[in-house]
């Protein structure tokens, strides 16, 4: 079921280039999540994952938070409504903590992924 308070193209991700490699640091925006908490759970998974894609093993914490914040990839929900997740408020556990498969997995999130899959099934061709 949708959010009540969504946007009519639902929520929003917006990804940003720490290094600053995009203009105004804007990598893309991801749209098409139907409810806030999935728009969370993907932006969520999604620094966790460039967390750990920064991580080298034995890496003291504030080594991994600088190599992040000079290469990594942060996730906003657009328009930060209350309830917006913000990687300001679990980066550090994710510094201290290496992150599991499942808790690195946005892909399983990405709505435009089902999109992808709703054109692959038009497709007839046997």
């Amino acid at each position: 079921m949708s959010d009540l308070f969504a946007p009519d193209e639902g929520w929003r991700v917006r990804i940003l280039d720490l290094s600053g490699g995009a203009e105004d640091n804007v990598v893309e925006e991801v749209s098409g999540f139907d409810t806030l908490m999935h728009a969370n759970a993907f932006a969520r998974r999604y620094v966790r994952d460039s967390v750990e894609r920064c991580r080298v093993p034995g890496m003291p914490t504030k080594d991994l938070l600088e190599a992040w914040f000079a290469f990594g990839e942060d996730a906003e929900i657009v328009d930060q409504p209350d309830g917006a997740w913000r990687s300001a408020n679990e980066l550090g556990d994710f510094a201290d903590r290496p992150a599991g498969e499942e808790e690195r997995d946005w892909r399983s999130l990405d709505p435009r992924l089902s999109l992808d899959d709703d054109d692959e099934g038009d497709d007839n061709t046997e």
